[in-house]
């Protein structure tokens, strides 16, 4: 069997991450929340003409948590897979998945804040 070109082998990655995004958001209530929250600050920045800088950190914002939500769906999904049992360790790592969401969404909350906190008053 050949060995596929490095072209192939990229569209077909692309491929695989697109399926995985779409799962994500077909099947998680928390990425479908941030999804939604993701829009209503998008149409804020239309309606507010925030900067292109502003424009910047909340789409990093937006990437920032949205990823970050992503990666610990699947470290949960993992853990699940190894131990579905109730087991304290499992509960510990998953735990400390779920702050790393808490962290980003906090700074993400703060960076909103930020910018339109000063152009609603």
């Amino acid at each position: 069997m050949p060995k596929e070109s490095f072209l192939q082998n990229r569209i077909k990655s692309v491929g695989y991450a697109l399926k995985g995004m779409f799962l994500l958001m077909r099947t998680e209530p928390s990425i479908k929340i941030q999804f939604f929250i993701a829009l209503i600050v998008t149409a804020f920045g239309f309606y507010f003409q925030i900067s292109k800088v502003e424009w910047i950190l909340q789409l990093l914002a937006i990437g920032l948590v949205m990823g970050i939500e992503a990666v610990n769906t699947a470290i949960e999904k993992i853990c699940d897979y190894i131990q579905p049992n109730l087991d304290p360790k499992i509960g510990l790592i998953k735990d400390i998945s779920a702050g790393a969401v808490m962290i980003v969404s906090v700074l993400a909350s703060i960076v909103g804040l930020i910018i339109y906190l000063p152009k609603i008053f």
